[in-house]
């Protein structure tokens, strides 16, 4: 799981990537237990990728049948409610914990009102904000299904798979938690001996059934692993790991926003 709540020990510098962004480094000092290996790590660097950097970015948004899913990019701080107009239950932002553009799906539409899936709600429900937000609008046409019982994730683009590799799930105790969820966020460890591995899809899931006295917060992601022996079991807080080469690749490819469903 990744943690993402408050961090007292964070830091934070400017780089510049590859391609010459301006980007962000955050270093969080985290709590990763089962999730991504065995053991407390050392703080790992995260570099959140652009939104619209790699191949696979979200598109503008577009009519037609193969436009793909309408998603929303929130660039100022917006209301989530419960039902159109009604009471408030939580906000998003314009940027998430680690920095990446706050880039939500659009599951339903009533009126002027957009239900969205974010982080800021428990697992299965949907939050109304506003239409008339300061929002925009970009049309996605990627897809990713997790299949706990084959251990499997597929990916595809305008529902041709892309992309097909084997991941290690929840344990009997912690299991990965089933439903549709959203990547939040594209991070890059800078370090292959993390338990994340290379890098990470982090997800708007979370573990409702954290062990007791864990402190490493309850967000689920699909990652790499140092421990690749454990792909194809099951044997994390309810992360996926995955085989280092496909994470890499679904984390240049897969816009954030992009819809993830998990399936027993």
């Amino acid at each position: 799981m990744v943690r993402v709540g408050g961090c007292s020990r964070c830091w934070m510098k400017w780089r510049r990537n590859s391609v010459g962004l301006v980007v962000l480094v955050l270093a969080p000092a985290l709590a990763l237990g089962g999730c991504g290996g065995g053991g407390e790590p050392e703080p790992a660097m995260l570099v959140p990728l652009p939104a619209g950097a790699q191949s696979g970015a979200t598109k503008p948004a577009r009519h037609g049948a193969d436009a793909g899913r309408l998603t929303v990019q929130v660039t100022r701080p917006v209301r989530l409610r419960a039902t159109p107009g009604g009471r408030v239950v939580g906000g998003i932002v314009p940027q998430t914990e680690f920095d990446s553009a706050t880039i939500v799906p659009v599951m339903r539409q009533r009126g002027s009102w957009l239900g969205v899936i974010s982080s800021a709600l428990p697992n299965g429900r949907i939050g109304w904000i506003s239409a008339n937000a300061a929002l925009v609008p970009y049309r996605i046409r990627w897809s990713v299904v997790a299949l706990l019982g084959r251990r499997e994730v597929v990916v595809r683009r305008a529902g041709r798979v892309v992309m097909r590799f084997p991941v290690a799930i929840g344990s009997a105790s912690t299991p990965t938690p089933t439903g549709r969820f959203a990547v939040t966020d594209k991070l890059l460890t800078e370090d292959p001996a993390s338990p994340y591995g290379c890098c990470i899809l982090a997800l708007s899931a979370h573990q409702p059934l954290t062990p007791q006295g864990w402190g490493g917060g309850d967000r689920v992601a699909i990652h790499a692993t140092n421990l690749p022996e454990t792909i194809g079991t099951a044997a994390s807080l309810g992360c996926l790991r995955g085989p280092a080469d496909e994470i890499r690749r679904a984390v240049r490819a897969v816009p954030l926003g992009t819809v993830v469903t998990i399936r027993a």
